[in-house]
């Protein structure tokens, strides 16, 4: 299958992971932003082909994960209010807010419903006009578009009772933030291809000159993940701190003008705060004022719930890259994806499930001879 197959191919990952040993002089850190290269690095063992001097850090790539707790409690008690349909994408579910999920609230009564687009939610709307339909608007710059067009055209159809729970979080602070981090160790990035495919390239040469850190783009299947290694260690090793692109097939510089035109129009630049991390000034999207009416926040009238977080959890620290899963003690024991007390360990691009997946209880610094392929 093109752009699988031919990403997965064994033999060229080791002429790949080759030339990274003969590379590599000193000792390096390198951060994967996304989460979606957390689990494929995990599952292809790729940390432990690397050698011992090359250290990857896991960061805080998963916007499931980075879903303040608030305001999944804000979602638990929207969807818990009679004559609400709450729609999600199903990876929010089993998110543990206080006390419960929203495989509860369902459990309890409540209409909560698994769609794979807002789009889905928003036909609902149409279709039930005595309910008021709730999406949950999460993500990076990935989903922003699809999530932006489901209200403009809800704006354009006049349809009163959609709304979103919006928590949109964008890469280039978080990126920030880490580096601006007294314990920050991340001397490269490879940054998410699908994200840039979306906003383009062009927030990342400030970051990278400013912080003197390589920003390499890459995709997600083991070779991407291998090319974009090396070529940050190629940098590191000659003292350079440039942006590159090795996500050619899906990344152009300039990024989507159509996506871009469509979310500058929905929504505005906010302050965010990230689950386990904390507020991150200019990090996430909110509705413009002109969609205001479409926001279920205040639809709902939801905006006191004040949370705190589980002080056993500390997803936090593996979402800053300053733990691995296993060094966390609950980690396989009283956090697991049936009990999880954290998203790290129940999100589809969790570095937790990632370990306890594919890797169950392995020390982050024993190497297996695990193969690409």
């Amino acid at each position: 299958m093109k752009y699988v197959d031919e990403f997965n191919d064994p033999g060229l990952a080791r002429t790949l992971l080759d030339e990274i040993r003969a590379t590599v002089t000193r000792p390096w850190a390198l951060m994967e932003v996304c989460g979606g290269q957390t689990h494929s690095i995990i599952r292809h063992g790729i940390d432990q082909l690397l050698p011992d001097r090359l250290e990857l850090i896991h960061g805080p790539g998963c916007p499931v994960c980075v879903t303040p707790l608030e305001t999944i409690d804000k979602a638990l008690a929207i969807a818990s209010r009679p004559g609400v349909v709450f729609c999600s994408f199903g990876d929010m579910l089993r998110v543990p807010g206080t006390g419960r999920d929203l495989f509860r609230v369902k459990g309890e009564g409540g209409d909560v419903r698994v769609v794979y687009s807002p789009l889905d939610a928003l036909e609902l709307a149409r279709r039930h006009p005595e309910r008021q339909v709730v999406f949950f608007a999460i993500g990076f710059e990935t989903t922003a578009p699809a999530n932006a067009m489901a209200v403009h055209r809800a704006r354009r159809l006049g349809l009163r009772n959609f709304s979103m729970l919006v928590s949109h979080v964008r890469v280039p602070p978080a990126i920030e933030a880490v580096m601006s981090a007294p314990s920050c160790r991340v001397q490269g990035f490879l940054a998410a291809g699908h994200v840039c495919s979306v906003m383009g390239t062009g927030e990342y040469p400030a970051l990278a000159a400013r912080h003197r850190v390589p920003v390499v783009v890459t995709g997600f299947e083991p070779l991407d993940i291998l090319e974009g290694i090396r070529r940050a260690v190629h940098q590191l090793e000659r003292g350079e701190h440039r942006v590159e692109n090795a996500y050619g097939r899906a990344v152009r510089d300039e990024g989507n003008p159509t996506a871009l035109r469509m979310i500058e129009e929905v929504f505005e630049v906010t302050d965010r705060a990230w689950r386990g991390i904390g507020p991150i000034p200019g990090s996430g999207w909110r509705l413009r004022e002109e969609y205001r009416a479409y926001d279920a926040e205040h639809r709902f009238d939801v905006t006191g719930i004040r949370t705190e977080e589980p002080a056993v959890c500390r997803s936090g620290d593996v979402l800053q890259g300053l733990i691995k899963p296993p060094e966390c003690p609950a980690f396989g024991t009283a956090c697991t994806p049936r009990t999880p007390l954290g998203a790290t360990m129940v999100s589809n691009e969790g570095a937790c499930a990632a370990y306890h997946l594919y890797r169950r209880t392995t020390a982050p610094h024993q190497k297996e001879a695990n193969p690409v392929g």
